[in-house]
């Protein structure tokens, strides 16, 4: 139905589902030129349309995150809408789905019914507990995954209580694994030919990321927690404030690094200094090693402070805020800040799509689509209903557009 570009042209998705960590692997899917067609029920749509920061009445989100994307309004919850739904499933490569474990099966609309129609069928389930174990029937947002995961233990400052990192973490990485296993999915099928299910769960997708340590704590005793802008036993590796108030990450733990971060400071002598002579060293004396970074970077304003640190190969970088990143060259040069339009103007700034594929780009062809702007066209040409069809559905407000 669509000429998409990307390394995903050809694949169809139906996107089922609201908020976050569905839809934004279903950004990503069409980010990458797949045809999302996306089911929301008639008179709403999506609460995402409504959700964030909003300009008259509607999300300043929702032009991102629903980009590429073909709204079509159906009633899921009424049978003649799940049989439409299992139309359009024998059309697609992939469902995408983000309801609570067992809802789709009591629709019609889980794998067995599904596959049963359409054996090739990849059923890509994101819920916040996961589809089995005792307690996946339970409702899971994504601060709760978060929280399970060990991500909030883990982040803030020591003695504070556990923080949120700012975005919506555990749903964006679900949305990640949601589209890594699509893909590996796919790849699979080449083969055998057969679709199957994908289960991901919130808190399993930040567990991923939690590095060693469970390990740690069995085998050393050892459990991480909350520490700031710190790691603790790596140094130096913190947020240093320049002259003009400016926030500066600077990582020199690295031997090599740090000896180069010392010639920078114009401080040779405390690359051999005994205190900092090592990664063990440094690590134990970090509080007294970042003091000295500290009285260094606050005598020079960021960009002069940056340069040095660029001349001298130590990694850095500002603590960025949204205007610094809609600012940066380094942004621009790379399309990571567009701005599409509409034909009611711009809906940007977005972020632009990620990786950058060098034969086959991804594009943002359209913005968030209008609440069910594309049920008849899709309804007609994937689905079978004819006018007579059409009429009937609309009239008993199974669907909209």
């Amino acid at each position: 139905m669509t000429n998409r570009a990307g390394p995903l042209a050809g694949v169809r998705v139906l996107e089922l589902g609201s908020f976050i960590a569905g839809p934004f692997a279903g950004q990503l899917l069409a980010d990458y030129g797949a045809e999302v067609i996306k089911l929301e029920p008639p008179g709403g749509g999506d609460p995402m349309r409504r959700w964030g920061v909003l300009q008259d009445g509607q999300s300043l989100w929702w032009p991102a995150i629903a980009r590429n994307k073909r709204s079509v309004a159906l009633d899921l919850r009424h049978e003649d809408g799940q049989a439409v739904a299992r139309a359009l499933a024998t059309k697609c490569d992939v469902v995408l789905e983000n309801f609570r474990p067992g809802t789709l099966d009591k629709w019609g609309l889980g794998y067995p019914a599904l596959a049963a129609i359409n054996p090739g069928i990849i059923v890509v389930h994101v819920s916040g507990l996961g589809q089995s174990g005792p307690r996946s029937r339970e409702a899971g947002f994504g601060s709760i995954g978060e929280a399970m995961g060990g991500l909030r233990f883990t982040t803030g400052d020591s003695g504070s209580r556990p923080a949120r990192t700012g975005i919506s973490i555990g749903d964006s990485l679900a949305a990640l694994f949601a589209v890594v296993g699509t893909s590996t999915a796919l790849v699979e099928r080449a083969r055998s030919g057969r679709g199957q299910e994908v289960d991901v769960a919130i808190y399993e997708a930040v567990a991923a990321l939690m590095e060693s340590t469970m390990v740690d704590y069995e085998r050393a005793g050892v459990l991480r927690t909350r520490t700031g802008s710190v790691l603790p036993g790596v140094a130096p590796s913190n947020v240093y404030t320049s002259a003009d108030g400016a926030e500066i990450a600077i990582a020199g733990n690295a031997d090599a690094v740090y000896r180069r971060l010392c010639t920078a400071m114009a401080r040779p002598e405390l690359a051999d200094d005994p205190r900092f002579a090592g990664h063990e060293a440094r690590g134990r004396n970090s509080a007294v090693l970042d003091a000295e970074i500290e009285r260094w970077t606050s005598s020079l304003t960021a960009d002069d402070l940056l340069g040095v640190l660029a001349e001298h190969g130590v990694p850095a970088g500002r603590i960025y805020t949204a205007p610094d990143m809609i600012a940066d060259l380094h942004y621009a040069a790379r399309d990571m800040v567009l701005r599409p339009k509409t034909d009611d103007g711009e809906a940007g700034p977005m972020a632009g799509i990620v990786p950058k594929f060098s034969r086959t780009p991804g594009e943002v062809a359209t913005v968030g689509p209008r609440l069910g702007e594309h049920t008849r066209a899709v309804l007609g040409a994937l689905a079978g209903v004819d006018d007579a069809a059409w009429a009937d559905l609309l009239r008993r407000g199974i669907v909209a557009g």
